[in-house]
């Protein structure tokens, strides 16, 4: 596709919002996903490339719960093995399926998506930050990773929602530890798919690069920043974005 100075002035703020986003609240991949959709880039060339951004920023975080000691290795180690299997699958087949059955399918997955990650009553955070290695934990952290890993590899946003409310609901995690362990997870996730985007030519990196930069910029400023409502940006945020893109479709590919 050929890249215009329109692909970054809609990439480039969009992401930077994401990262703002995700930094507050969650969400953030319900935002740069569809940003590259709406810059036109071809549905395949956009997952791989928010593969980028998103391994961008969750390196970054991923760095931080490891220094802050909320990475249970012990889980960790069995489950990360379980997402490079779930993820490399679920890249695989996103890459055979026909872009016109993908956009039918994000159609689909995107509101069901977005209902899930606003939905903050899902969550169940006992506070507890002690991690009991039972047998219930293990079983969890593992199909957890396969299953949820193989949704990242295949589309994306959501993936660390998912991978919280599976700890916290299953496992009884507390929050913060079961957003160590999910980070750990969603960083194997997100290398892995990269990897098999890349391999079959898919990322774009002319405008991947500066919108992992711009998504790194917005994580980074807010989480520096207090803001007593902040929750109150996150879902207007997303709704915009895909109430957007939803009559890009629409129009598009429906009408």
């Amino acid at each position: 596709m050929t890249i215009t100075v329109f692909t970054y002035l809609i990439c480039c703020p969009l992401l930077f919002l994401a990262g703002l986003v995700d930094s507050i609240g969650g969400g953030g991949g319900l935002i740069s996903l569809p940003a590259y959709l709406l810059a036109g880039l071809p549905v395949h060339t956009a997952i791989a490339t928010n593969k980028l951004s998103s391994a961008c920023g969750t390196t970054v975080s991923t760095v931080r719960f490891i220094k802050e000691g909320l990475v249970n290795w012990r889980i960790a180690v069995p489950s990360i093995i379980a997402a490079v299997i779930g993820s490399s699958f679920g890249a695989r087949l996103s890459l055979v399926i026909p872009e016109k059955v993908l956009i039918y399918i994000l159609i689909v997955v995107l509101p069901v998506t977005a209902f899930i990650v606003l939905n903050r009553k899902i969550f169940k955070d006992n506070g507890s930050t002690t991690v009991e290695l039972d047998k219930k934990t293990y079983i969890t952290a593992v199909i957890a990773a396969l299953v949820i890993g193989f949704y990242d590899g295949f589309y994306g946003p959501g993936t660390g929602t998912f991978l919280i409310i599976a700890f916290t609901v299953f496992a009884k995690l507390g929050v913060k530890t079961a957003n160590g362990q999910t980070k750990a997870i969603n960083l194997t996730t997100n290398i892995t798919s990269l990897i098999i985007f890349f391999l079959n030519g898919q990322v774009l990196f002319a405008v991947g690069l500066p919108c992992a930069l711009c998504n790194m910029a917005g994580n980074y400023i807010g989480s520096g920043l207090v803001m007593k409502n902040g929750i109150k940006v996150v879902r207007p945020s997303i709704m915009a974005v895909l109430g957007l893109l939803a009559i890009k479709i629409v129009t598009e590919h429906v009408l």
